[in-house]
């Protein structure tokens, strides 16, 4: 029992969210004893436990359990392991669950102590209160965690988050039990759990921000460095200013997008009391809202159980066509329909109102107002949830981040040797107590510089603005370093890849089950009866808003080919009539036959009302899951009704009679699709006199879609985007592998990978067929080879053993690119192979280069299988269907041209993925200049710290003033001018290193910290061999020989008798100026530019900074100012050595550079860490590696070149292994005989118990 309390409850299980949760009680002790801590910490404590809730929660708290405990500790269950605390709330209530009301409940309502007032009952309304307390009332304990409230189930003896009616809820209890909506008394009492329907943005308070630089100002006042301390209030109100504006404009961006409906007035139904107007934020999950006829935007998710609505749910998926919304059927009403089905807002999209989607219009019958019961309200919407995945975002699992943590505990570690440091030497010297403390504690905040973050997000915010001039918008900046590590991007193919409108190349019908020859255009006044066009005049989603025809840009492109003409009841019609013709669809005059003369005037009438008009009497939408749509329709005239279906050619054949499909049907559809052609099957079926309008409008799907007849193919061309061709291959240079995600046929995606050099034309594609288990038969995959399926069957495949294609491998084996050949598969295909051939999923992602017919969530299970051997994934699309993939990849981006859209991290305002090499190149340069940035401060902190170290030997400091102009002056300007390099123009095929613990990151550091190190300690030491030298006084005359004009105030008297500080003395001096060197002529070394930067010398501020500020050094250094002198606390020193300082600074500067830029560049870079291409020990390139010189694979002899050449053993590094798994499972490949499939074999799952992980056979078939 004791081990299952210390392991903790699980909350939100087998969720994204998944957290163990447990209790503490405030202990009183412990409280005493932190509070102590922190006053003699001077308040450090406080600071650690405020980002520490772990140890805040364990510091003041006791373990007590979760069913009386008054605070809560909650980790992540992921690998990331996150602590977060919050306080356990009480609120009195009549029950203890809101959708439930018990009777008892609902008897103390109906006398009067609604649920509001049992809540917080007012101190005067002691009537109220009173009656209250008499009534049976309930403790509720709840919590909420990034806001979503969590409520104590007694059941479950544990907290679970509140659910509205969007789980466990059927589909038939929404029209039966919640379709009436609520009592006044009812919504009261759900508000209390449920809360205020809003999606709040809070900005972060200016205290907290404020808190974080308190602790070195409180130090420094008490040391008396009152200006050093006022000037560091300064910039961090500046700072905090600056912080304020960046988060308050990007919480703005968010508020905008939730005000639109925080706010706004809604008619509800109230049970049998009519009709009243509220306020939005007063909606609960149970109420039926009204939606009027000219539309609104959604405040909650809500349900439709009458009328149609025409949403725009582009404020969701970035896509601003145009969806139709139908009621949501009834199962009481349909026998055919599942009695027990669950209502689902995913599983029923169709006929779910999203939060703040926009509804155009509403379409209603006799009267009947459009009703939609609320499901959801605040952020449990799906627009909440996508906002609290803003607010509150996943950390991010990257190695800069993790090794920055790492670099400041060195630093911690540092300071914590000089703290001890500090505290000898002052013992030595007898100082006082007090004095030891604060030199003691002022050498920690030299230490760690508390500008680092500031500094750190610089390159960040330089990167953000540089996209946002090239039409990219970001909500997540700290993405952008993520994207420089991107080796892999999946695209979406429609809209993405290719042009997002499709053109009608041709159709081809079919007549006795045989294909006719293939025409251009439906209209022809001989097709203009036909059921082949009647199927495309109406079998699709298209309304008029406003007059204009809208809908799918597909059903656009069909509807439009026929020349017919589309009319819709008037508001007016449909509030008078039933729905009997919604929609008619016919065609121009033109095309119809002349008529006849009428025999009679009796018969002129009839003619004249007798023109050719189909109505859509219902439509079942379009269902990505199905791969179809369906429409029922009724002629002018006719008695019985027809159906039409259109859809993917496998979904629709599967429906149609087989004596209708011709036998050659899949040879034709492949010659469409092996050419990129877009092809869609269309079929129709009579259905029987018996179903009348009212059947038909509560009949399921799958009763009229069966027993079709086949009518043929319609044939869309979609043409590639004109840059398409040119992005991929500046990708596929760069080393940055490509794959392709669409919902579109499988050898439609093939030909366009091949159209757009994402497979060049020598590489083979083997496509994965796998199979589910059936008629006791296991699990199997046949391999096909992509060339091999236009052979006619009769024949054997063309494909011999030496035709198989050949593993090929980078040289240096760090970067295993795929080799020269590619998977392709379906997206059925790919659930069966997760589900039963897990083993072989790393090896399919590994090569995997065509995903087709993948369903939404299925991206995103893919994004996280690449992402599961160690790929750094980018998702480009559209945003319509890959919202998932678009938040789960590591760089999302968005063609939309929405300026924010919230489906991902990153938004394109111009619909062209020319935007991802500049965002990878934009995420490179930031990258780098993070590393330029972090080891420009580490390096400014210890090239401080061993100033003050030193000086710290003869009891001496820099001055206030000083500390002033070296933070001031220098490092705020160079390191906000340094961050300024613009990327470099083109992408290259190196990657810059991930993390900051790498080797050569680690000796470029170490290498600066030595050589500065050791020049400092040089003229540190060597000023106190001079001849002239003494221990200095205000009468000190060092300088006699130079005195004049120039000559300084201690010399004229003008100072004191005595320095309290000891800060003027001929080290002090010669360190401030040896050391202000030294940050610039780091700033300059590191930085980089070439191959992922701009040249430094292209940076003008720069440059401008660097120079000034040397000019002015050197002012001050070769001609003393009296005035700026006496300033900075500097005493003269005689003219040689002043020269000698300057010695000095050029023979640092001549070491650092060469040091950085030679040394580390040149030969620890290329050849210990072999991060370039090697030559020389390569051999001649065979007739092979010609004919893959296009490819960006290199070729096989390059492999056995490296394994040939001796491995380097400078500095006694071996060669480690690859630390991505891709990489290892690439180099194991390579030696695996059965590995790329032969041709024409099946791989079979094991039966009986698994071994291992979907372990798997193969058998070849003969």
């Amino acid at each position: 029992m004791r081990n299952m309390e210390s392991k903790g409850k699980l909350i939100n299980k087998e969720e994204e969210d998944e957290m163990e949760i447990f209790g503490y009680s405030l202990c009183r002790w412990k409280l005493a004893l932190a509070a102590v801590g922190v006053l003699c910490t001077g308040g450090f404590l406080l600071l650690l436990l405020y980002w520490m809730p772990e140890w805040r929660v364990k510091a003041t708290c006791r373990r007590a359990p979760l069913r009386g405990c008054r605070v809560v500790l909650l980790r992540t269950t992921d690998e990331f392991r996150v602590w977060f605390c919050a306080k356990v709330r009480v609120v009195l209530s009549l029950g203890p669950t809101p959708l439930q009301t018990p009777t008892h409940v609902a008897e103390k309502m109906a006398n009067g102590c609604d649920g509001h007032v049992c809540v917080s009952p007012p101190e005067e309304d002691g009537e109220d209160r009173k009656r209250c307390s008499q009534a049976h009332r309930e403790e509720v304990r709840y919590f909420t965690h990034h806001s979503v409230k969590y409520f104590w189930d007694e059941s479950e003896q544990s907290f679970g988050s509140l659910k509205g009616l969007d789980e466990a809820t059927p589909c038939s209890a929404i029209h039966t039990e919640h379709s009436a909506g609520l009592t006044k008394e009812r919504q009261d009492y759900r508000k209390l759990f449920y809360g205020v329907n809003e999606i709040a943005v809070k900005v972060p308070s200016v205290f907290k921000l404020l808190i974080k630089e308190l602790f070195s100002v409180i130090l420094w006042c008490t040391d008396e460095y009152y200006y050093y301390a006022a000037a560091i209030v300064i910039m961090s109100l500046i700072s905090i200013v600056s912080s304020l504006y960046t988060i308050r404009k990007q919480y703005m961006m968010l508020h905008d997008m939730v005000a639109a409906h925080s706010i706004i007035r809604v008619s509800v139904s109230r049970a049998s009391q009519g009709i009243e107007e509220i306020l939005s934020t007063d909606l609960v999950p149970g109420d039926v809202i009204v939606v009027p006829l000219n539309g609104m935007i959604m405040p909650c998710d809500a349900v439709l159980i009458s009328g149609t609505c025409i949403v725009n749910e582009s404020m969701l998926t970035g896509e601003s066509v145009p969806v139709t919304k139908t009621n949501l059927p009834n199962p009481t009403e349909d026998s055919r329909a599942p009695g027990g089905e669950l209502y689902s807002p995913e599983g029923h999209r169709r006929h779910t109102l999203f939060c703040g989607t926009t509804v155009i219009q509403t379409r209603f019958y006799t009267g009947e107002l459009v009703r939609a019961v609320v499901v959801r309200t605040g952020f449990s919407t799906s627009k909440g949830q996508l906002v609290r995945s803003i607010l509150y975002p996943k950390p991010t699992d990257f190695k800069l981040y993790r090794d920055a943590y790492m670099f400041l505990l060195c630093l911690v570690g540092v300071a914590g040797v000089g703290f001890l440091y500090t505290v000898v030497i002052s013992i030595l010297y007898q100082v006082e107590a007090s004095t030891i403390i604060i030199e003691s504690l002022d050498i920690i905040t030299i230490t760690v510089p508390p500008a680092l973050p500031a500094a750190m997000t610089a390159g960040i915010v330089y990167a953000q603005r540089r996209l946002k001039k090239v039409g990219v918008f970001c909500i997540s900046p700290q993405r952008i370093n993520i994207c420089g590590q991107l080796n892999l991007v999946c695209f979406d193919k429609t809209g993405t890849l290719t042009e997002d409108g499709l053109d009608l190349w041709g159709m081809q019908r079919v007549e006795q089950a045989h294909f006719l020859l293939p025409e251009e255009s439906p209209c022809h006044p001989s097709l203009v009866k036909s059921p082949f066009v009647a199927c495309m005049a109406t079998c699709h989603s298209l309304t008029k808003i406003a007059g204009v025809l809208s809908g799918d840009p597909l059903d656009l492109k069909m509807f439009e080919a026929t020349g017919w003409i589309l009319e819709e009841a008037t508001e007016e019609e449909t509030a008078l009539h039933n729905r009997i013709m919604p929609t008619v669809v016919r065609p121009p005059k033109q095309l119809l036959p002349d008529p006849q003369p009428a025999a009679n005037e009796d018969m002129e009438l009839f003619e004249l009302s007798a023109s050719y008009e189909i109505g859509i009497v219902r439509q079942f939408p379009f269902s990505s899951d199905l791969q179809r749509m369906c429409v029922v329709v009724r002629a002018l005239g006719q008695k019985r009704m027809d159906a039409y279906v259109k859809g993917a050619p496998e979904a629709v054949a599967g429906l149609c009679k087989p004596d209708t499909v011709p036998l050659d049907s899949e040879r034709v559809l492949e010659e469409y699709t092996r050419q990129g052609f877009r092809v869609i099957a269309l079929a129709h079926r009579r259905l029987a006199s018996r179903l009348t309008w009212h059947k038909v409008q509560n009949i399921g799907r799958e009763a009229i879609e069966g027993n079709m007849d086949f009518l043929g193919l319609i044939v869309m061309q979609n043409k590639l985007k004109q840059e398409t061709p040119a992005v991929l291959e500046d990708l596929r240079r760069a080393k940055i592998r490509t794959v392709m995600v669409t919902g579109d046929n499988m050898l439609t995606a093939i030909s366009v990978a091949r159209d757009c050099g994402m497979i060049l034309p020598q590489e083979k594609v083997i496509i994965a067929e796998a199979l589910p288990p059936r008629d006791g038969q296991t699990a199997r995959i046949n391999w096909h080879y992509a060339d091999a399926l236009a052979k006619p069957t009769e024949s054997a495949p063309a494909i011999h053993s030496e035709d198989i294609p050949i593993k090929l491998s980078h040289e240096s084996l760090e970067e295993l690119q795929p080799t020269k050949y590619h998977f392709a598969m379906n997206g059925k295909s790919f659930a069966v192979i997760q589900e039963h051939f897990q083993d072989l999923v790393p090896k399919l992602v590994l090569h995997g280069t065509v995903f087709a017919r993948m369903a939404p969530d299925q991206k995103t299970q893919l994004v996280e299988a690449l992402q599961d051997v160690d790929y750094y994934v980018g998702m480009c699309g559209d945003g319509a269907n890959d919202c998932g993939a678009l938040k789960r990849a590591h760089g999302g981006i968005s063609l939309s041209e929405l300026e924010a859209s919230v489906a991902s991290p990153f938004t394109s305002k111009t619909p062209s993925i020319s935007c991802v090499p500049s965002l990878i190149r934009e995420g490179r340069a930031a990258l780098i200049t993070s590393f330029c940035v972090f080891k420009f401060m580490a390096l400014y902190s210890i090239i401080q710290y061993v100033s003050v170290t030193l000086l710290y030997s003869i009891q001496s400091n820099l001055g206030d003033f000083q500390f002033l102009f070296i933070d001031l002056t220098i490092i705020l300007v160079v390191v906000f001018t340094m961050s300024l390099n613009p990327a470099w123009t083109a992408l290259v095929a190196q990657r810059p290193p991930s993390g900051l613990i790498s080797a050569p990151l680690l000796c470029s550091v170490l290498s600066q910290i030595l050589i500065c190190l050791g020049f400092q300690t040089l003229g540190f030491l060597w000023v106190r061999q001079q001849p002239w030298y003494e221990v200095w006084t205000p009468h000190s005359e060092a300088c006699s020989g130079s005195r004049g004009a120039n000559a300084s105030p201690a010399a004229n008297g003008s100072l004191p008798s005595a320095d309290e500080h000891n800060i003027r003395n001929y080290e002090n001096t010669t360190l401030f100026f040896l050391s202000c060197f030294q940050y610039l002529i780091v700033a300059v070394a590191f930085s980089k530019g070439k191959p992922f930067r701009q040249p430094c010398y292209r940076n003008y501020l720069f440059v401008t900074s660097v120079t000034v500020l040397c000019a002015f050094m050197l002012s001050i250094m070769l001609h003393p100012t009296a005035s700026i002198d006496w300033s900075l606390e500097l005493v003269c020193v005689p003219p040689p050595w002043r020269l000698t300082i300057l010695l000095v600074v050029v023979l640092n500067a001549l070491v650092s550079v060469l040091v950085e830029n030679v040394l580390l560049d040149m030969v620890l870079w290329k050849v210990v860490f072999n991060r370039d291409k090697p030559g020389g020990n390569r051999p001649a390139s065979s007739s092979s590696s010609s004919s893959s010189s296009s490819s960006s694979h290199p070729p096989q002899e390059a492999l056995d070149g490296w394994r040939g050449r001796p491995r380097p053993t400078l500095l006694g590094c071996r060669k480690k292994p690859p630390q991505a798994k891709y990489v290892h499972l690439a180099q194991e490949l390579l030696v695996d005989p059965e590995w790329p499939p032969k041709p024409s074999t099946t791989t079979e799952a094991k039966a009986g118990p698994p071994h291992g992980n979907g372990a798997c056979q193969i058998v070849t078939l003969t």
